[in-house]
């Protein structure tokens, strides 16, 4: 009974590892369609060689990123840019990639007035960050937040996480108060 549960136990985690990576490719190989629909040829756009780049560097099979890249001319996604304050007026820049802009829009403010979050209009909080060459949001002015704060940003963030159009996630929530 003991080799029988022992290979329960490896199938689990193996089961768990492998729902975990494919939820990455999914979102790195969303970000190459994305970028690919401005121009196909990295050589060119530097969005999509960055997004390559991060594919690869997560072992994303060449296959998977060639057919992002000729699904980007036949399917009609689009990037979404979120801004929402958190806990404590934490910022929030969230991305999305979509097909269906009303259906990831409602279930995000969904999700963050679940989480003691609230959806901000545009503008609102991209002010707070500045995008480097690579595309992220990086905040210019971090705020400090305490331990109870931590652990409510870490749950929104997992639980935006979760939900599979989110793509990436920024906040200026900083070191913790001492």
């Amino acid at each position: 009974m003991a080799g029988h549960n022992k290979w329960a136990q490896i199938k689990h985690k193996k089961a768990i590892t492998d729902q975990k990576r494919a939820k990455a490719f999914t979102k790195l190989l969303a970000a190459i369609q994305v970028a690919a629909k401005e121009e196909p040829n990295p050589d060119f756009n530097p969005r999509l060689r960055t997004a390559i780049t991060k594919a690869k560097e997560a072992s994303v099979p060449q296959d998977n990123i060639d057919r992002a890249i000729n699904r980007a001319k036949d399917n009609p996604t689009e990037e979404l840019l979120i801004e929402a304050y958190g806990p404590k007026g934490t910022a929030f820049v969230i991305t999305a990639i979509t097909d269906s802009r009303n259906r990831t829009v409602a279930e995000l403010k969904k999700i963050l007035s679940d989480n003691g979050a609230r959806f901000a209009e545009q503008g609102s909080v991209q002010w707070l960050f500045e995008q480097s060459p690579e595309g992220d949001w990086l905040p210019k002015f971090p705020q400090p937040i305490d331990e109870k704060a931590k652990g409510d940003i870490e749950k929104l963030v997992e639980a935006l996480n979760d939900y599979p159009d989110v793509s990436e996630i920024y906040t200026n929530a900083g070191e913790e108060k001492a």
